[in-house]
């Protein structure tokens, strides 16, 4: 691996500014002397008062995206190093992940050179250990089932079934059933034996398949005794539950057999609490290759989640071949110095792309069905639409100012315009395609984020309101999407949204499903308003959250600390009125990616979290115990 010939370190005071100050160290460390260049970096913490620089020039701001000229005429000799502060920040920063995520330099001959980029440190704090996130754990029962069962009066035993076998007289689809959970079994833990045998084997257990219709949607019976199993089910979903279970209980039995045992006579009779039991993972601000979205589907299905929500479209990138517009995969995926896309959150010299191709899509579809697991695919709009722009300008109205409103992560003028009329055509093209590779119910169209003031220096869009009697952003923003949910109905398909949906008038709540993330409160006024709504709050269920105080610890803030002992305990029912209960379907995880730079920093924030919510829409809340979580939970597969 080449070393990098700059670094740039940095830190963070208090004093300053009324947000503090960041103060940037850039060192040279090749052969020659620099002079004539500037430096990028890419940050959260972003700069809004150009002027409060000290020792540089500030040149220009998108986003994350941030450009630096030292003085004239400065000359930055080998070994040595060109330091200057910046107090103009929109937030003070609160964790290491809160400076510069990437950087380069650009020569004054043009080229681009890679900066390596150390940790923010924060000025004046001691380091402190990381948090210790998870107790020792305590089991009443021995047992490594997660999450953990509706009901369970199992005896456990000494020793454990070499493998499970189909009984005599199982079905090609109870066979299949076992083959695939068998195949998920080994591709998450590659290494330990095999849970099941298609074969009788000596040193084995039976395993008998009954088709049970008393049992409940998605749930499943298992009875124990020393010479063969019973799995009992209603539908496909159970069965594979069921068998889900049994690998579980082999696996913590035989990897740690001095806490796990496996049961030798009894019953587990399951059932999920929530019929939405969901994870959604934003692909579009750091792109995630087919076998991650793959492995984390697999993880999805151990857990016993079965939606999978794929953020698909952003402002920095679109990720999702479309044919009818192959621009928005070369045009508006690709970010770099000289890309259509400025380098944003984590991007240095080195272009970056990457989308899904219809042939992925498929793939991915197919694999996540065969474990009944939902795909429901997100394009981000009217907001979140830079990506979009920068490929389609014709979706823009040319009249409209450059920078006459911003979203609240600093993109200019990034939402799709309703008064354009390319906007529909774009639209229906788009939905076409989606519905032919989606299979879902449900095809999720965001409409969050959209900042207040836009469109309203669109003199296209003036007219439009006029016309329309419109008054503002937001009851614009209903106009539109109206009209996004009468396509999804003419192609069979329910609308679902972010809860902001709902704003300007919002959209009929028939076959409407929004996502409370905001705040808990949302989603019970929400539901008052007639939506169904899947509980999905930042200040418990995002998983790019910081776990803790400390300033070394990486993520997000913006809704506080949420450590796993908190996203465990959160009961996403809260105070919902029971009159309103049915409209709760559920609970979902959400991993947005601004902060995973690394399948470390992926796996230190997602776990033990995902299975902690994996948990709350499964078992009942009477069930739930975090100490016996915390026991079983290091058994997780991880991406």
């Amino acid at each position: 691996m080449t070393l990098a010939p700059f670094r740039l370190e940095s830190s963070w005071q208090p004093d300053g500014g009324p947000n503090g100050r960041f103060s940037f160290s850039l060192f040279n460390l090749c052969e020659v002397a620099l002079s004539g260049f500037t430096l990028v970096y890419t940050s959260l913490t972003r700069v809004i008062d150009a002027k409060a620089c000290g020792n540089a020039t500030f040149l220009r701001r998108n986003a994350n995206f941030h450009e630096f000229a030292p003085p004239q005429g400065f000359l930055l000799e080998p070994g040595k190093s060109w330091t200057f502060t910046v107090s103009g920040l929109h937030r003070p920063a609160r964790h290491c992940t809160d400076g510069a995520k990437s950087a380069y330099v650009t020569l004054q001959d043009g080229k681009h050179i890679t900066v390596a980029v150390s940790d923010l440190l924060l000025e004046g704090r001691v380091n402190e250990p990381p948090p210790v996130l998870l107790p020792e754990g305590k089991l009443s029962l021995p047992f490594s089932l997660q999450p953990w069962p509706a009901e369970i009066d199992a005896e456990p035993g000494w020793d454990f079934p070499v493998v499970l076998y189909p009984a005599e007289g199982s079905s090609t689809d109870d066979l299949r059933a076992v083959s695939t959970v068998l195949s998920l079994c080994h591709r998450l833990f590659e290494s330990d034996h095999a849970p099941f045998n298609l074969a009788a084997s000596a040193q084995g257990r039976p395993l008998q398949f009954l088709l049970d219709t008393t049992v409940a949607p998605e749930g499943y019976k298992l009875g124990f005794k020393a010479t063969r199993i019973t799995l009992s089910f209603a539908d496909a979903a159970g069965r594979q539950y069921g068998l889900t279970s049994l690998a579980q209980l082999l696996h913590g039995a035989r990897s740690q057999p001095q806490t796990f045992r496996f049961p030798v006579s009894g019953t587990i009779s399951d059932r999920p609490r929530y019929g939405w039991r969901g994870c959604h993972l934003d692909v579009s601000r750091q792109f995630y290759p087919t076998a991650d979205i793959k492995r984390l589907i697999d993880i999805l299905a151990w857990l016993k989640l079965n939606i999978f929500h794929w953020h698909l479209t952003d402002d920095e990138a679109w990720r999702l071949e479309i044919k009818a517009y192959p621009e928005l995969t070369t045009t508006g995926v690709l970010r770099g110095p000289n890309e259509p896309l400025l380098p944003q959150l984590g991007n240095a010299a080195e272009p970056v792309g990457g989308f899904y191709s219809q042939v992925d899509v498929r793939d991915i579809v197919g694999h996540a069905a065969e474990l009944n697991v939902e795909i429901i695919p997100e394009i981000d709009i009217p907001g979140h639409s830079t990506a979009t722009l920068t490929a389609l300008p014709g979706l823009t109205d040319g009249q409209e100012a450059p920078e006459s409103y911003h979203s609240v992560q600093g993109y200019p003028n990034n939402a799709l315009n309703p008064a354009v009329p390319l906007t529909y055509e774009f639209l229906e093209k788009v939905l076409d395609e989606m519905v032919e590779l989606f299979p879902s119910a449900y095809l999720h169209i965001g409409g969050d984020e959209v900042a207040n003031g836009s469109w309203l220096a669109s003199p296209l869009a003036k007219a439009l309101m006029e016309k329309e009697a419109i008054s503002g952003t937001f009851a614009l923003q209903s106009h539109f999407l109206k009209r996004v949910k009468d396509m999804l109905t003419a192609r069979g398909r329910k609308l679902a949204g972010w809860n902001e949906v709902a704003h300007g008038g919002g959209v009929a709540a028939k076959d409407t499903l929004l996502m409370a993330w905001e705040n808990p409160q949302v989603g019970i006024d929400l539901a008052k308003e007639g939506y169904e709504v899947v509980m999905t709050p930042g200040q418990a269920y995002y998983l790019d959250m910081v776990q803790a105080e400390a300033f070394q610890e990486p993520g997000a803030s913006w809704a506080g600390t949420v450590p796993p002992a908190h996203t465990y305990a959160y009961e996403a029912e809260g105070d919902f009125p029971e009159d309103l209960k049915d409209k709760m379907k559920g609970v979902q995880a959400c991993i947005w990616s601004e902060h995973f730079l690394s399948r470390g920093y992926f796996n230190r924030l997602v776990f033990p979290r995902l299975p902690a919510i994996a948990e709350a829409a499964w078992t009942p809340r009477a069930m739930k115990d975090w100490n016996r979580f915390a026991a079983i939970v290091p058994l997780s597969p991880k991406l």
